[in-house]
């Protein structure tokens, strides 16, 4: 039995409404609910209950997850280039660090340089790739948690940066302390412990 042009009409406004950002998949979407749709119609069901079970089976837990899906797809090969740099930098870095506080303790030539070379890697290129990569998975989710990974990078840069000030006796040390701890204390902390109590009451 075909469809008619009001319920065509009422399929395509309920992918709109769902705000598909890739206009292909919202088409391929329509075609295949209606396509669907059309090869159950006349079977004791309504129209509304061969809507929604066709909408169940294709995307279970919603348009909007199997459009995320859809682009993780599209960019895997992106996706997993980019984390394989994201963890040789670490890598690097933290090599590069534990040779400068190796270095540091003998007392051998160089140290200083492995060392900041070492710290501000990890913490300048590494920390931030890192929560990019966290707030690509949190953009789906709640402010708290998109807010909760940049305070938190924020205040480990801070801090990261007074301990290097510290150690290379640069002025504004103290300055960077406080606002790193304060970023952390009244920032980060409170998404922190506010996300935490929504998962244990979910």
């Amino acid at each position: 039995m075909k469809l008619t042009v009001e319920q065509e009409e009422k399929i395509s406004q309920y992918v709109f409404d769902q705000g598909l950002k890739i206009p292909s998949l919202s088409d391929d979407v329509i075609d295949h609910l209606c396509c669907v749709i059309e090869s159950e119609l006349g079977k004791e069901k309504s129209f509304d209950e061969l809507l929604s079970n066709a909408i169940t089976d294709i995307a279970p837990n919603g348009l909007a997850d199997l459009e995320n899906k859809t682009i993780f797809l599209l960019n895997s090969k992106r996706i997993l280039l980019m984390k394989k740099f994201m963890y040789l930098i670490g890598f690097i870095g933290s090599v590069t660090l534990t040779a400068g506080i190796t270095f540091k303790l003998l007392s051998y030539p160089g140290a200083n340089v492995l060392f900041i070379i070492g710290f501000l890697t990890f913490l300048l290129v590494f920390m931030p790739l890192y929560a990019i990569d966290r707030y690509k998975v949190a953009i789906s989710k709640t402010i708290s948690e998109r807010l909760k990974v940049i305070l938190g990078l924020t205040a480990a840069i801070i801090t990261g940066l007074s301990g290097l000030f510290k150690l290379m006796h640069l002025q504004g040390t103290q300055i960077l302390l406080l606002a790193g701890a304060f970023i952390f204390a009244v920032g980060y902390l409170p998404f922190f412990f506010f996300t935490m109590y929504k998962k244990s009451i979910a």
